[in-house]
């Protein structure tokens, strides 16, 4: 266990409040195996969603997901119950997601590029959601995760583990081992970057014509 996973552990309750954690961490301590799978169920939907926008390919969230999850039952198969029972569980499996999202980025770094475009890549459907809703989700997907794929590492974490994960920023920073404010500035940063990709990427050349109340353009001369 890291060193950013022994933070995440201390992690303070509170945010979009992980309501679910005193009750599955006392599970993990009277049972791992009866107690994982109630880790799992609670837990699942927020760490691949957190892996999607981290890498922004389906397959490659669920090796993603798959292989916290993995690290996560060995790490508790180690510990007391007493250990277990104070921990922190969405902040801790988030943390080791993180790590094993930063170790898949410095592998890849060190191969040949060969991976291709961010895939089209929505949230796992809502089965109580319209037609309509759906569409617009999976646009809004797909722009993310392209925007997402353009920041800094540290910045998309950031991000992604506030706005996406929906988590207060003190968890966030026990999750990357980072102080509030350096959290606050990544956060900060990103989210300036990606309004001004945004707009880029609407206005490639420069912003559409702009008309005066007489028909002109925004030069004077005639249509």
């Amino acid at each position: 266990m890291t060193v950013t996973d022994e933070a995440a552990a201390r992690a303070p309750a509170g945010g979009a409040r992980d309501a679910a954690g005193a009750q599955v961490a006392a599970a993990l301590a009277r049972d791992l195996d009866e107690g994982f799978a109630a880790l799992y169920e609670a837990y699942r939907g927020a760490v691949f969603s957190t892996a999607l926008r981290l890498c922004g390919r389906w397959a490659e969230a669920e090796d993603l997901s798959a292989e916290a999850f993995l690290r996560a039952y060995r790490a508790l198969a180690g510990y007391g119950p007493d250990r277990v029972a104070g921990l922190r569980p969405r902040a801790w499996l988030l943390a080791i997601l993180t790590n094993v999202w930063r170790n898949s980025l410095r592998s890849a770094a060190r191969r040949p590029a060969s991976a291709g475009p961010v895939e089209d890549v929505a949230d796992p459907p809502d089965p109580g959601e319209g037609v309509e809703d759906a569409a617009a989700r999976r646009e809004t997907g797909r722009e993310l995760a392209a925007l997402l794929a353009e920041l800094p590492a540290a910045q998309r974490a950031a991000v992604v583990l506030r706005h996406v994960t929906d988590l207060p920023v003190a968890e966030v920073a026990a999750v990357l081992d980072l102080p509030e404010g350096t959290v606050k500035s990544h956060v900060s940063r990103g989210l300036a970057r990606l309004r001004r990709l945004r707009a880029d990427r609407q206005e490639p050349d420069g912003g559409p014509e702009r008309q005066t109340p007489r028909g002109q353009t925004q030069g004077g001369g005639p249509r």
